[in-house]
C-alpha cells in the first residue's frame, strides 16, 4: 500500500479508515462495508491517527 500504515496487514489503511469517520460514517456503516474489520480495528486507525498527529520531529543532527 506505497508504505501507507494499514490496518492488521490487510489492504485497508489508515487513512481509509479515518477519512470515513471524518466523513460522518458510522462504525457500523464501515463495518459492513469492510465485513473483515472489527470494532477495535477502527478504534485503533483513531487512535493511531491521534497519536501521529501528536508527533513531533526531533532532528539528529541540530543546526549550527
Amino acid at each position: 500500500m506505497g508504505g501507507k500504515p494499514c490496518i492488521r496487514g490487510m489492504r485497508v489503511t489508515v487513512g481509509t479508515v479515518v477519512g470515513l469517520v471524518a466523513a460522518g460514517h458510522s462504525i457500523d456503516e464501515i463495518l459492513a462495508a469492510y465485513p473483515y474489520l472489527e470494532e477495535d480495528d477502527v478504534r485503533e486507525a483513531l487512535a493511531y491517527a491521534a497519536w501521529r498527529a501528536e508527533e513531533i520531529e526531533v532532528p539528529l543532527h541540530p543546526t549550527e
